[in-house]
């Protein structure tokens, strides 16, 4: 029995618009994908925040973790993650713990430290000028936990204040990164950790075992859980996993020259004028895509999970067809299911 049979699998989806398309579809798109997923046993399903992005639909994780949770049956719904730095921390734990009151046990609360925008937009959601420069997260992180638990120093002027529903708790925490800090705090408060490998520029290696090392067990949770995110994109051949590739290859392109639009399409990005430069990026990037049929994905996953000793695989598979993303989705999992038998 191989490492892919038994860790759990999930789902991250950001609501990629599409060329050709529009917001709305993209939202619809991933609730629909989200009920397919449900069907077919993945553990977890994450939206993310970003903020005045053209390829992004929702900024609103919450909002969408909501509709998510009300058209699925047994999956775990989240954020990956709420921005912490963008929320007043009370706001955060008034609107998880409502969605744990009405959805028990089937909600997460991922945070981020970055603001998931450019400087200006992030200026625009806190609607201050006299916005703090300095890293605040952890002192967040701190106030956001203790809305949880009550633990206010004596002299606190919010010790006497109750966020409701006052019968229900936080979900678990976890703390998503693409840095070797992000690792270490995650480590150091003890809570699960999530890499975002599909954009990182940290080493990955450093980022999951030196969380797993550095890691001290807390109220919330015992032994660390570390969570790999990857591009995956697996079609039933390798040529037909590569057409679709094409989309993610220049929009990782488009992006590292400042260009946020909607997901071109895998004809899009073969007519695309690529010079060398682009196709050395190109290359090095597909070091965090897993592209092929599905020997070649299987091969590349258990790989990661002997590599990184990652507990879950977190999948994101941003290309231009929801038809094509929820077959590679399906292969992925019958992948899993093949090993089992094998």
């Amino acid at each position: 029995m191989t490492r892919l049979s038994s860790v759990p699998l999930s789902v991250l989806d950001l609501s990629f618009v599409i060329s050709g398309g529009t917001g709305p579809q993209a939202l619809r798109g991933t609730v629909e994908l989200a009920r397919h997923v449900d069907q077919l046993g993945f553990a977890r399903f994450w939206v993310a925040e970003h903020h005045n992005l053209p390829s992004v639909a929702s900024g609103a994780p919450d909002v969408m973790s909501g509709q998510i949770l009300a058209a699925t049956e047994r999956i775990r719904v989240g954020s990956g993650g709420v921005m912490l730095p963008n929320h007043a921390p009370l706001m955060v734990a008034e609107r998880f713990k409502v969605l744990e009151g009405l959805y028990p046990g089937r909600v997460d609360l991922g945070l981020g430290r970055a603001p998931g925008t450019d400087q200006l937009t992030a200026l625009a959601l806190r609607r201050r000028r006299d916005v703090e420069v300095a890293d605040d997260f952890l002192d967040r992180l701190r106030e956001l936990t203790a809305w949880d638990t009550g633990n206010w120093p004596a002299d606190h002027p919010f010790r006497n204040i109750k966020v409701m529903p006052v019968d229900v708790k936080l979900p678990p925490i976890w703390l998503l990164g693409s840095s070797g800090y992000s690792a270490r705090l995650a480590a150091q408060v003890g809570v699960g950790f999530a890499f975002a490998h599909h954009f990182a520029e940290h080493d990955v290696l450093d980022a999951m075992l030196g969380y797993r090392e550095a890691f001290q067990p807390s109220e919330r949770l015992d032994k660390p859980h570390a969570i790999l995110a990857l591009s995956v994109v697996c079609a039933p051949t390798d040529e037909e996993a590569e057409w679709l590739a094409g989309s993610v290859d220049l929009s990782h392109l488009r992006r590292m020259h400042g260009d946020y639009g909607p997901v071109p399409s895998p004809e899009e990005a073969a007519a695309y004028p690529y010079t060398e430069a682009d196709r050395s990026f190109i290359r090095r990037n597909r070091s965090k895509v897993l592209v092929g049929g599905p020997q070649k994905v299987a091969e590349g996953l258990e790989n990661f999970l002997d590599t990184t000793l990652a507990d879950e695989i977190m999948i994101t598979t941003p290309v231009h067809d929801l038809a094509a993303k929820k077959r590679s989705y399906t292969l992925v999992k019958a992948l899993q299911a093949a090993h089992v038998a094998a």
